[in-house]
């Protein structure tokens, strides 16, 4: 039997041990340029951490102040050993399980300055971690339940996602309130072929909030138009040739798919965010905002926070996430949890890991209200006002 405690967010999902070479400046411009077959690669100390969205987002929470209970699956092996140590340094590891005979999940990620990321993952135990895998009484003590990244992981969206869907269903009959975030799979992939779009159909009537990025809400719901734009930017990222109005469109595809609010979210862009009607904020359970009506038929974007030198994204998403819940559950407005979620992922960028560079809730809520600058944005999209005092684009 798990014990009462005050839990505030069950964190589930995708865990790894990352471990990222840190790359010297000045070693070359392009990927191709670095990573010449028979080429010898000198860098520098490695940094070695737990990553993915249990890691990332619950530890993040953590240091933002908030009791996590972490819900994942681990292998009998020494990658275990260490991931189970480090989380229980965090918050509660008991909802962690370990699959006797498998292999840990593990990443090396390569992240040289100005290029973006490749990783080289090992999914290991997130291929067999399923709606079984965790006992529904860790959820029970939690307010949000938070999973993320199942597009690496086979278990649930195996079968048109059906074991997601059911994980989902599980977390909401156990009365909490739930949080979904994603991430882009290799197109060539298994994960990558899966029909997103139906699993999604099928999981967002149990998901409170759907947070992914705006590629993958594109790749997943639009992925001819995905794909078009990947070729016109030769396979660049495709954020700054979209504008409002596709934002708006795949938010109100994901809202009428059964999720109550949407974040899309944006990089260099920002969070875009979108509710649904009072009805629907209103069934939200535990979770739900204290202002129900503050928080029915919006549609806001924030530019994100301006940083000179980024050292690697890796887990910006994720600390985002962290910081967006940690200022809901403390029942800060709408337009302030966008500001922390952005401030929460500068945060991550300025450092090479993912967990390094948060700081905690006071130093966190000293930096939102330091006004500090913004990246430039711009809708492109008639019916979007900015808003001087809150400094965010509200759609009307």
């Amino acid at each position: 039997m798990v014990e009462n405690r005050a839990v505030e967010v069950a964190a589930a999902g995708h865990i790894c041990l990352d471990i990222i070479p840190k790359f010297p400046e000045g070693i070359g411009k392009t990927i191709e340029e670095i990573m010449r077959p028979g080429k010898l690669v000198n860098v520098e100390a490695a940094a070695i951490s737990t990553g993915g969205p249990v890691s990332n987002t619950g530890i993040g929470l953590s240091i933002l102040g908030i009791e996590v209970e972490f819900i994942t699956q681990v292998g009998d092996d020494y990658f275990g050993e260490a991931i189970i140590s480090r989380l229980k340094k965090c918050g509660h590891s008991d909802g962690v399980r370990i699959a006797p005979g498998q292999h840990s999940s593990y990443t090396i990620a390569i992240a040289p300055p100005g290029i973006d990321r490749i990783f080289l993952h090992n999914p290991g135990t997130n291929n067999t971690f399923t709606s079984e895998s965790f006992d529904t009484d860790f959820v029970k003590n939690a307010k949000i339940f938070h999973l993320g990244y199942p597009p690496l992981m086979r278990g649930l969206y195996a079968n048109d996602g059906e074991e997601l869907m059911k994980t989902f269903k599980k977390a909401k009959d156990a009365g909490a309130t739930t949080s979904l975030d994603m991430s882009l799979p290799d197109p060539a992939s298994e994960s990558g072929k899966a029909n997103w779009d139906l699993i999604l159909k099928k999981t967002l009537p149990y998901v409170d909030i759907f947070l992914p990025s705006i590629e993958e809400a594109m790749f997943m719901n639009q992925p001819g138009r995905f794909f078009e734009l990947k070729k016109q930017t030769g396979g660049a990222e495709i954020l700054d040739l979209l504008k409002g109005s596709d934002y708006s469109q795949l938010a109100e595809t994901f809202l009428s798919y059964g999720s109550r609010m949407v974040a899309l979210k944006s990089a260099h862009r920002g969070w875009y965010f979108r509710t649904g009607s009072k009805e629907k904020i209103a069934g939200m359970g535990p979770g739900q905002p204290a202002c129900v009506d503050c928080w029915a038929d919006k549609e806001m974007w924030c530019p994100a926070f301006y940083v000179d030198k980024i050292a690697s994204a890796t887990g910006s998403g994720d600390s985002s996430i962290a910081g967006f819940l940690a200022a809901y559950l403390r029942g800060e407005s709408m337009e302030r949890c966008l500001q922390f979620a952005n401030c929460v992922g500068s945060q991550n960028i300025r450092q090479l890991d993912a967990l390094s560079g948060i700081k905690t809730w006071d130093e966190t809520v000293a930096m939102v209200e330091a006004n500090l600058p913004q990246n430039k944005l711009d809708p492109e999209t008639p019916g979007w006002n900015w808003s001087a005092d809150w400094r965010i684009w509200v759609h009307s």
